[in-house]
């Protein structure tokens, strides 16, 4: 049995290895790409102009009459003082050609007090990769690897790293048997029989740094895998669970617990080239959230309002300027409306429903570190630079087996004839 584990912990160790060292270290810069970007695109996202903020519907307005071409998805509210807004952007479909606009933007940089545009950039962008989409490329590399769209399907790279992420899910348990003792691998370490069973297990959690670099290589390997193991199987699970929501996770959640469905779960996305015209505008939908939020004593201004053309469904989201970013990762509260009638459809409050609901809802702040605030992002950072570290010493391991393997296999050809002969 052990053989057999160990076997199945190499070969997957080495088929993930160089996907886990990418997700890993983005995993570590990402934690911090709200401020990184900021850092990096002060020209984006700050402004010196003071004044009375321009009407977010107005702002909409100008922007469309700008570029036909274009509509915004997403309508911020109100700015953090001294900062820019910025609005998401979905290209129409061409009538010349059925097909989506090529505008080469999604995203567009307004200074509330004048309307004056300070930038637009692709969002998520895979080239050329230049300062400004630099954290948004890293983002959707850490977990699509920016596999390209193919038969019409540009979901690729989700579902390939979400399968990475399952088969990582399943050698957390494989890398820790291995890592006990042999009396303990087929018997409970509550056994009186097995007494002593830590002192034999002990030396697994230590990292002997008196000892070879193949040595050292390997109790680093070993010793992290071990201190970190509740860790690295909550990324892995996590990153399954956000990576498959749709295909796999939801419905099996919702086979086995009660988990209420989001109005996005009760419908099927459009092709992305066929997007849901919206019938109704912003002004409405913001007449109603609000008249919504009210009833419900909702203390929290109305942030932004988005628009999903793949569901037809726009998203009201109520948050103070700048606690978007923060919310212990759960997100502000969200109410949801049709995009052709203006019905309400539900909401969503933070860390409110059923237990599953809850389960279901921590899935991202635990994966981002977010649900410990700061100290849990720090965490998060040193767990992907740890991740990708348990990936190199794993191929090193077994990089030297193999290299050792075929040494002796030389050996024993050149001693073979030499016992023939003899």
């Amino acid at each position: 049995m052990n053989h057999i584990a160990l076997l199945l912990h190499r070969w997957a160790g080495l088929l993930m290895a160089g996907f886990l060292i990418v997700s890993g270290l983005t995993g570590a810069v990402i934690s911090w790409d709200h401020e990184l970007d900021e850092l990096l695109n002060p020209h984006l996202t700050r402004v010196e102009t003071q004044g009375r903020s321009l009407d977010s519907l107005e702002l909409v307005r100008m922007i469309e009459a700008r570029d036909p071409r274009a509509r915004v998805n997403l309508m911020p509210m109100q700015a953090e003082p001294g900062e820019s807004l910025a609005f998401g952007i979905d290209p129409l479909v061409d009538p010349a050609t059925g097909r989506l606009y090529e505008i080469g933007y999604n995203q567009l940089f307004i200074n509330p007090a004048t309307g004056e545009e300070l930038g637009r950039r692709e969002w998520g962008g895979v080239w050329p990769v230049t300062k400004e989409n630099l954290m948004s490329f890293l983002y959707r590399l850490h977990y699509t690897l920016h596999l390209p769209e193919m038969w019409g399907i540009d979901q690729w790279g989700i579902w390939f790293m979400g399968g990475i992420a399952i088969l990582w899910t399943l050698d957390c348990f494989v890398g820790f048997y291995i890592t006990l003792p042999r009396q303990l691998q087929n018997h409970s370490m509550l056994d009186p029989s097995r007494a002593g069973w830590w002192a034999r297990w002990a030396p697994s959690w230590k990292i002997k740094f008196s000892g070879t670099f193949r040595r050292i290589n390997f109790d680093i390997h070993r010793a992290f895998g071990l201190w970190a193991w509740g860790l690295l199987f909550m990324l892995a699970f996590t990153a399954f669970s956000m990576n498959l929501y749709r295909e796999i996770f939801y419905p099996v959640m919702s086979l086995v617990t009660q988990v209420t469905p989001s109005p996005f779960d009760l419908r099927e996305p459009t092709d992305k080239h066929q997007p849901i015209t919206p019938a109704i505008g912003y002004a409405p939908i913001i007449e109603r959230a609000r008249e919504e939020a009210r009833k419900r004593g909702w203390r929290e201004p109305l942030g932004d309002v988005l628009y999903s053309a793949e569901f037809g469904i726009y998203g009201a989201r109520f948050f103070r300027p700048g606690d978007d970013h923060g919310a212990a990762g759960v997100g502000p509260p969200v109410l949801y409306f049709d995009g052709g009638d203006g019905q309400y459809l539900g909401d969503y409050q933070p860390w409110k429903g059923t237990a599953a609901d809850l389960f279901v809802q921590a899935q991202f702040p635990l994966h981002s570190g977010r649900i410990f605030g700061l100290p849990g992002r720090i965490l998060i950072s040193v767990m992907g630079l740890g991740t990708a570290i348990l990936s190199i010493t794993g191929v090193i391991i077994w990089w030297r087996k193999r290299a050792a393997y075929a040494r002796r296999e030389q050996r024993q050809e050149v001693q073979s004839p030499a016992m023939t002969a003899t």
